[in-house]
């Protein structure tokens, strides 16, 4: 893939994976739901809560869990994606969301088209770097020979929007209000959440929580899109197949989230998305990439003529 088609490629392969990312941070890679053996995990069906004593309705813990995480403000992250034969990934770092999302990600793509398109782009595995208006990718030197010499672009999050009538809409809601809570958010306005069981999760005590969720009444529930927008991300759900998905979360005695699992089917295959949370607290210091080095989205796509919703 070369010239206009390479850099086209890309532009659209990094900004789809990059939320992604995110979005694992903000809501869960490989690993089943429901107590699954791997990881070092155990499970148990006891219905009382650590040490015998009775526990909360799963809505008041999951209140509580949603408060808590929130109020932590910064979190390390690790992440893996698998959506169907288009991608597989792992996002690794740590973000803050105390005023505005920030942090830095290694996403490393292991599987896919896309991780064949991004070898030829030169690299499988780039830096990004979130910040409270945009977000910032850094592309391997090949796509810099393509792009001027720069190898970071600049997604603006009020540019997401000519991604693709209500998805880019969207997404760029999603981005700026991407934080872990928002995962057990999602999950409470399903309607549908129970109490599994109490488990080990990486050494951790924890309470796990599972639901079934519909897609397109979350993006109505959780979004500021207006009318128009909100029909028209309906009709694209439903035209990539994408109707339900479990959700699992997994909170620890601290009421914090420490994982998060979402599996489902859309038309190009089953997905799923795993995240794991610690350090909650720990120090998110991020940089905005030098200027001279960084190309902007949309003046990409103008310069190769592909149009704003290429």
């Amino acid at each position: 893939m070369k010239g206009t088609n390479g850099r086209r490629a890309g532009l659209s392969i990094v900004a789809v994976t990059l939320l992604t990312g995110v979005a694992g941070c903000s809501s869960g890679g490989s690993g089943g739901s429901e107590g699954s053996g791997g990881d070092g995990e155990s499970s148990s069906s006891s219905s009382s809560s650590k040490g015998g004593g009775t526990h909360v309705s799963p809505i008041a813990a999951l209140r509580t869990a949603e408060k808590s995480t929130d109020g932590a403000d910064s979190a390390k992250v690790e992440s893996t994606t698998t959506m169907g034969s288009l991608m597989a990934m792992t996002a690794d770092g740590s973000l803050g969301w105390g005023d505005g999302l920030t942090g830095t990600l290694t996403i490393t793509y292991t599987g896919g088209t896309m991780a064949d398109t991004m070898r030829q782009l030169g690299a499988t595995s780039m830096e990004a770097r979130y910040l409270p208006d945009a977000y910032y990718a850094r592309m391997g030197d090949v796509f810099a020979e393509q792009a001027g010499g720069k190898h970071w672009i600049k997604y603006p999050y009020e540019a997401l929007e000519t991604l693709g009538g209500g998805s880019g809409a969207y997404l760029k809601d999603q981005m700026e209000n991407s934080t872990p809570n928002q995962s057990v958010k999602l999950l409470l306005a399903s309607g549908d959440v129970r109490r599994v069981g109490e488990e080990t999760v990486r050494g951790e005590h924890t309470t796990h929580y599972s639901g079934t969720v519909e897609v397109a009444d979350l993006a109505t529930r959780n979004s500021s899109l207006s009318d128009s927008q909100l029909a028209d991300l309906k009709k694209q759900l439903e035209q990539a197949g994408v109707t339900t998905e479990t959700v699992d979360i997994w909170v620890d005695d601290e009421n914090l989230l420490v994982k998060k699992v979402e599996q489902g089917q859309a038309a190009n295959g089953a997905y799923s998305q795993t995240a794991y949370y610690s350090d909650y607290g720990t120090p998110v210091d991020t940089e905005v990439p030098p200027a001279a080095d960084t190309a902007d989205f949309s003046e990409l796509l103008q310069q190769q003529g592909a149009g704003p919703t290429s």
